[in-house]
């Protein structure tokens, strides 16, 4: 292995993003040498930037807000979890030199939770906030752990709806506004808006939490994100944010890109220590 295993992840904003570390610390860890950077890219520059990138020897790039369904155009070939997506976070150089396009964020999401976190998802009342890329990942991948409702509710109320009907379980997945969810209660609520990155909430009604409900924040960051603090401040028995899904779905891609599964725990460890030193 040599230095020319470049890799990188594409993102606006990215300065926030912790993914060097992480596979600098799976490459430390796994005996892999190769490099990974972080780079500022919008929306407009990515095709170009992208076909540069694996034209000039690069081998893997991960994505990110607001990249995941351009990635999943750009990508020549996509596994069945990133069709079902319809966004990609993970792409990879190919012996034959085409573009596998996957989707590691759901996978990456239900590990921590399950795994790490103990929360269990079988018969629950779930609620993703948000109708874009980040939520297309998690869908399928928590769908697969037969929860007994599952409810997507956007701003656009008609974007909620057209998300949840492209899963065909009307049985079990629906969409509405977040004025909808007046009324309602949930087991454990998912933000995979994009409102932490600004220091934002999305527009919740109070009431929203069943008892020892547990709220999750995609996003993640060295302080409480709104999102986190709205869950402590409404008393959720958990209120956490998405540092062991970052991991998680960092070590789903190295293991796409390298043929090796890094162990996580100690690494998700290691950066929670970091953050609260």
């Amino acid at each position: 292995m040599t230095l020319d295993d470049r890799y990188a992840v594409f993102g606006h904003p990215i300065k926030h993003s912790k993914s060097p570390r992480i596979h600098q610390l799976f490459a430390d860890q796994t005996g892999q040498t190769l490099s990974y950077t972080a780079q500022e890219v919008t929306a407009e520059q990515f095709t170009t930037t992208a076909t540069s990138f694996f034209t000039e020897g690069g081998k893997g790039l991960n994505c990110t807000v607001p990249l995941k369904e351009l990635a999943w155009a750009f990508a020549d070939n996509k596994t069945n979890r990133a069709q079902l997506a319809k966004a990609v976070n993970t792409l990879a150089m190919q012996a034959d030199g085409t573009i596998l396009g996957d989707n590691t964020d759901g996978c990456g999401l239900v590990t921590d939770l399950m795994t790490n976190h103990a929360i269990k998802l079988a018969g629950s009342n779930i609620l993703i906030l948000g109708a874009g890329g980040a939520s297309r990942g998690i869908i399928s991948p928590v769908l697969e752990q037969a929860p007994q409702a599952l409810v997507i509710a956007n701003r656009t109320v008609t974007k909620a709806i057209a998300l949840a009907a492209e899963f065909q379980r009307p049985d079990v997945i629906t969409g509405c506004g977040f004025s909808d969810l007046n009324g309602q209660s949930f087991d454990l609520i998912l933000n995979a808006t994009s409102a932490s990155l600004s220091d934002e909430l999305p527009p919740l009604p109070s009431g929203l939490l069943a008892k020892n409900a547990i709220c999750y924040d995609l996003a993640y960051g060295n302080k409480p994100t709104e999102f986190v603090q709205w869950g402590l401040g409404h008393n959720a028995a958990k209120s956490l944010d998405g540092l062991g899904m970052l991991v998680e779905q960092a070590a789903e891609a190295f293991y796409i890109w390298r043929g090796i599964r890094p162990k996580t725990a100690s690494i998700i460890d290691l950066l929670n220590a970091e953050r609260n030193a």
